[in-house]
């Protein structure tokens, strides 16, 4: 298998990121710790990822700050994962992920997990890109300066 191209010179803040993030398995893991997973076999459960698999994955999203290792909550003598700030940020990434995939890979009538707000039980408003003066942005809205 050829090895990945790194990006950790790019002067772009999207193809950074996919170092750490740049595989499916990643964000599912990630989706899956906002869902409340800590433990290696509570990912590799959910995901029925293959153990090598979900280690190497979980041991970038460590060794990058996405999640820290701790001693499990129940006083076992197993480790859990656990998000850090770093991780928790990329929470409105995923719920962006989640809602244009809701609106663009079901129909309408089609079962499909839902993120709503725990206190009102509602649906989570939609993600949107905002200026600095409240008004909502498009691709067209917007440029990218280069350095």
């Amino acid at each position: 298998m050829p090895k990945r191209t790194s990006h950790e010179e790019s002067a772009c803040p999207v193809a950074r990121p996919l170092d750490v993030l740049g595989d499916g398995w990643t964000l599912l893991i990630v989706r899956d710790a906002f869902d409340g997973l800590r433990r290696f076999g509570q990912f590799q459960k959910n995901l029925g990822l293959a153990k090598n698999i979900l280690s190497a994955r979980l041991a970038n999203l460590v060794a990058n700050g996405v999640f820290e290792l701790t001693p499990a909550a129940d006083g076992s003598p197993y480790q859990e994962y656990r998000l850090t700030e770093k991780g928790r940020a990329l929470f409105p990434v995923v719920t962006a992920l989640r809602q244009w995939g809701e609106q663009y890979f079901f129909t309408g009538d089609e079962p499909r997990a839902r993120l709503v707000d725990r206190a009102a039980g509602a649906p989570v408003a939609r993600v949107e890109v905002r200026a600095s003066d409240g008004r909502v942005l498009g691709p067209d809205d917007t440029e990218v300066l280069l350095p």
